[in-house]
């Protein structure tokens, strides 16, 4: 960990929430987590795209892909396994880095969806970071893919 990093007392910053409302059906935003044709078209913040996305989606099922910077070339690598896939209402996997280090670590993502008022509530969950500034990258980078996301499924 580098030591510019803020390790993490409260458990409570251990945990990144987003919660997004979008004008779309449960079920489509459901398949755009849960299939990599759909998945390709928006995963990765604007600034790395992914360039590479594969996925088992199913329980035990791995998932691993590819993000490429717009501005450098360079590429990030990333993966995990599939723990629960319940359709349309539930995905959980494990996310980690293909890196050394605190980025390395494994981290274990749950999203829900809701139907709301004929569109769909995504609650995505990530934990334990093990920094804040760990955790707000992935925010902003995670913000940024859903950006992605809204404007894949509702045009």
């Amino acid at each position: 960990m580098a030591e510019s990093n803020t390790p993490i007392a409260e458990p409570a910053q251990r945990e990144l929430v987003i919660t997004r409302v979008f004008d779309a059906p449960r079920d489509l935003v459901f398949q755009a987590w849960t299939d990599a044709r759909h998945a390709r078209s928006w995963w990765g913040p604007r600034d790395y795209p992914a360039t590479h996305l594969e996925m088992d989606a199913r329980p035990g099922g791995a998932w691993r892909g590819r993000l490429r910077s717009t501005a450098t070339g360079e590429e990030l690598g990333l993966g995990g396994v599939f723990r629960e896939v319940v359709a349309p209402e539930r995905v959980v996997f494990t996310f980690a880095w293909e890196e050394e280090g605190e980025r390395g670590l494994e981290t274990l993502v749950t999203i829900t969806f809701a139907e709301q008022d004929g569109k769909t509530r995504m609650t995505f969950r990530q934990v334990p970071f093990q920094s804040i500034e760990e955790r707000d990258g992935h925010r902003g980078g995670w913000t940024s893919s859903f950006d992605r996301l809204e404007e894949y499924v509702t045009h």
